[in-house]
């Protein structure tokens, strides 16, 4: 690999890596199902990387990156046509344009949630991590904690009653002068 393509592969897994949490949760909010979501994200990144070439530094990452996913969806919905459960191709380019509108708010969300969760006692923040797994069971979680279920469901809704109000309290500080 020349000094310049790797320096471009550099500039590309910056951009990406710092990206593809938002990007992530665009295509999860158009594709119903967390497997084909990795499926479209896959395409996603393949075809970002092939296309980064017309990627102008200087302009909006996230945004180009949207669109590529938008389009990627698309191509997945019309491949995916014959299934009922499929959303229509109108439905979704909905979705997508909302989805882009709400994601400076939800990116603000998801970095105040990380930086609330850091605060959270490691022991603590591992048990929520488990709780949310896509295979997890919450029996085996709250045994792992020595609760029972429904002493551990309590004290799960109290730990996301904290980490919201940690949310909003992040969220208003930043927004004041």
């Amino acid at each position: 690999m020349s000094p310049a393509e790797s320096e471009l592969h550099c500039r590309f897994l910056r951009l990406f890596t710092t990206n593809e949490v938002a990007v992530r949760a665009f295509v999860r909010r158009l594709v119903p199902a967390r497997a084909d979501a990795d499926d479209v994200m896959q395409e996603v990144s393949i075809v970002l990387w092939k296309k980064f070439g017309s990627f102008h530094a200087g302009t909006d990452f996230r945004a180009w990156a949207f669109g590529v996913a938008r389009f990627e969806v698309l191509a997945w919905l019309r491949d995916k046509g014959r299934d009922r459960l499929v959303l229509d191709e109108g439905v979704a380019l909905k979705l997508a344009h909302e989805a882009e509108a709400l994601e400076p708010a939800l990116s603000r969300q998801r970095e105040a949630l990380q930086r609330c969760m850091d605060r959270v006692p490691e022991e603590q923040r591992s048990l929520i991590m488990r709780a949310y797994e896509p295979e997890a069971r919450i029996q085996e979680v709250a045994a792992s904690s020595g609760r029972s279920v429904a002493g551990f469901y309590q004290w799960l809704h109290r730990m996301r009653k904290t980490l919201l109000d940690c949310i909003h309290a992040t969220i208003a500080r930043e927004a004041s002068p």
